[in-house]
């Protein structure tokens, strides 16, 4: 169940893509992930910034079990992390009003950092290492089970992507060859 009223509000449109992947029966880090991909939004348009891909994929996070999506703790970290993820989530289910001030406080201390930290480059640095933690056979059914879930349109646009990507590529890899010569 969504609690939005207590929360340093969340664009409507990201509340309704997570009701939406909820109907949809998706996972809770689905619905997570509309919430982080508002904060990098947010960050890009220089709303306010964040030291890193890490922290802004944190404050999505945290807004995202504030919000009341059911997404769990995290199985590694430390105590704080933990602690602070159970404290979100016990905000989530609660009504009580969020300060005022201190929401003022959080993006005040926000504006102040880089926005420079959600680039592409950096976004993919972040997610080439988080996907080094995994193992091969935990990315290879993550991969299966993509596949599976996407349906045949989706499959298909996916196909599509991948073969324009390798032929970018092979093109790229071709001129460096020829460059040398």
């Amino acid at each position: 169940m969504y609690h939005f009223l207590n929360t340093p509000m969340p664009d409507k449109s990201t509340i309704e893509k997570a009701k939406k992947d909820k109907a949809e029966g998706k996972s809770a880090s689905t619905q997570a992930g509309e919430f982080v991909h508002d904060e990098i939004e947010k960050i890009r348009k220089g709303k306010h910034g964040a030291r890193s891909p890490q922290q802004a994929i944190a404050i999505g996070l945290s807004e995202a079990r504030r919000a009341g999506v059911d997404l769990p703790a995290p199985k590694t970290g430390g105590e704080a992390l933990k602690k602070k993820a159970a404290q979100d989530e016990k905000r989530g289910k609660s009504n009580k009003p969020v300060s005022a001030k201190r929401s003022r406080a959080r993006v005040e201390a926000l504006k102040k950092e880089p926005t420079n930290t959600v680039s592409s480059g950096a976004l993919s640095k972040q997610a080439k290492k988080a996907a080094k933690k995994r193992s091969v056979t935990d990315r290879s059914k993550a991969a299966k089970k993509a596949a599976r879930t996407k349906g045949p349109t989706q499959r298909s646009a996916a196909a599509k992507k991948a073969a324009r990507t390798r032929a970018r590529k092979n093109k790229s890899s071709i001129r460096k060859d020829h460059s040398f010569r």
